[in-house]
């Protein structure tokens, strides 16, 4: 009898042994970080979903280590990360984390176009070096190991301006809150006075048109992995001078020369991707409001942003943006009426356009697949080269094809001259190629076309000190 039902009891058995497998709980027993020279060690604990005496489901280890990784890197405090588990016995495990660090000192020349795109800059302005901000930009990264950032800027050419930030980002036991603060004063010989055509106009003169100055305090919250709350109160003064005045009396909400304001920026974002620079996986929410205080010449805007990305092979992923801007305008002025074309308010195959108004949203669906990659060798049999490669990070290229469509719509309750684009559904389409490398540099080749006919090359991009 018990020899019949020997089959019975293994099956069960093996049943019993798989679901207590699965069932399994593991323990962190300790954390090892090696490789961070600089970078504190609780700064890499913040970053990660588990602490030492964690306890989680034995299933689950590997998933909570691909977003340790995932956390990590998206510090943009190193090149490299690995989290590696060792198991100790049926319930503890240990966690190894080995980091590769970044540069953080960048005593950068500065050189930049002042246009809103390189290829704003390079076409329609005739790649003119009277464009362009040159100077020189001190920037520390992770200045005391704590992932604090400091900037000291002096620029001359197009707009004279010395910047001073220093960022914070915890200051208490449990590392949830953190400050900073920031410095600003501009001059400027040419200014953009109004919008033809949906196009800016620009005025120069010898003489400084416009200056001004900006000071701010931010406070920051960070309850979790993913949430981040920040809070910016500032204050500033922007001054023309008597012939921008004459060529645009609105440009401020004033109708003045000059615009005192005391401002409030609240922003909430939910972030969790992959790699922050260029997302393949994982959702990000963005909701800011802001408000300006200036007399009777006050502003109120919102916007709400949000970016869903999804792998559909490990070679193919598509993404998907929408973007909303609103404001309470106090009056008909121009400083206030710039909406699209500006900050993230942009679309593919608009490049050499702006649109003024009241409110806009913008959706994007994107295609990717990966074309492919290779990395530059260390070793090059040269004894110079070599000898400096050695203390040089991997630099590793990939190479990924995408298709995209956009569309848009921009009220205005005043439309600018001529507008085209103001008050109608904007839409374009086209195909490129991303390039993207260490330092989070992502480097965008795009053909667009869009509803007006226009067809070009556009390029975007740029690396992150």
């Amino acid at each position: 009898m018990f020899k019949k039902n020997i089959p019975t009891i293994c099956l069960v058995l093996l049943f019993v042994g798989m679901n207590l497998h699965v069932n399994a709980q593991y323990k962190i027993a300790h954390i090892d970080i090696e490789g961070n020279v600089k970078t504190k060690s609780r700064i890499i604990l913040r970053e990660l979903p588990y602490q030492v005496g964690s306890e989680f489901p034995a299933d689950s280890l590997s998933t909570l280590n691909k977003i340790a990784k995932q956390q990590l890197i998206n510090t943009s405090l190193f090149f490299d990360a690995q989290v590696i588990a060792q198991e100790v016995d049926s319930q503890n495990v240990n966690i190894l984390i080995k980091v590769t660090e970044r540069w953080y000192f960048f005593p950068l020349p500065y050189f930049r176009w002042v246009d809103r795109n390189l290829s704003e800059w390079w076409n329609t302005q005739h790649h003119s070096l009277d464009r362009v901000n040159y100077g020189i930009n001190f920037k520390q990264a992770n200045a005391t190991g704590n992932n604090d950032k400091l900037t000291v800027g002096l620029i001359t050419g197009y707009t004279q301006q010395s910047v001073v930030k220093y960022q914070f980002p915890y200051l208490d036991k449990k590392m949830q809150f953190g400050m900073g603060l920031g410095w600003q004063y501009f001059t400027q010989k040419e200014i953009n006075t109004s919008t033809s055509f949906d196009k800016q106009v620009f005025v120069k003169t010898q003489d400084v048109m416009q200056k001004g100055y900006r000071a701010n305090v931010n406070f920051y919250y960070r309850p979790n992995l993913y949430e981040r709350h920040n809070l910016q109160i500032g204050y500033g003064n922007s001054e023309i001078n008597d012939s921008a005045l004459l060529i645009q009396p609105k440009y401020f909400p004033s109708y003045k020369k000059s615009l005192s304001y005391f401002d409030v920026n609240l922003s909430f974002t939910k972030v969790k991707f992959d790699y922050n620079a260029y997302p393949s996986e994982g959702n990000s929410n963005e909701l800011g409001v802001y408000q300006r205080f200036s007399g009777a010449n006050n502003l109120t805007s919102f916007q709400f942003r949000k970016l869903h990305a999804h792998h559909l092979t490990p070679s193919n992923f598509y993404l998907l943006e929408s973007n909303t801007l609103g404001k309470i305008l106090s009056n008909d002025n121009y400083l206030d009426s710039k909406l699209m074309g500006y900050g993230n308010m942009q679309m593919n195959g608009y490049e050499y356009y702006v649109i003024d108004g009241n409110a806009g949203s913008i959706f994007k669906a994107e295609l990717h697949h990966l074309l492919g990659s290779f990395t530059i060798p260390k070793s090059s049999g040269i004894g110079l080269v070599d000898r400096v490669n050695k203390h040089l990070p991997e630099i590793k290229y990939q190479f990924w094809l995408k298709a995209f469509v956009n569309a848009g719509y921009a009220y205005s309750e005043h439309p600018a001259n001529a507008s085209k684009l103001s008050n109608t559904l904007l839409r374009s389409a086209g195909v490129g190629m991303d390039i993207i490398s260490i330092y989070d540099l992502v480097i965008k080749i795009d053909y667009s076309v869009n509803q007006l006919g226009d067809k070009g090359v556009y390029l975007h991009g740029g690396i992150n000190f």
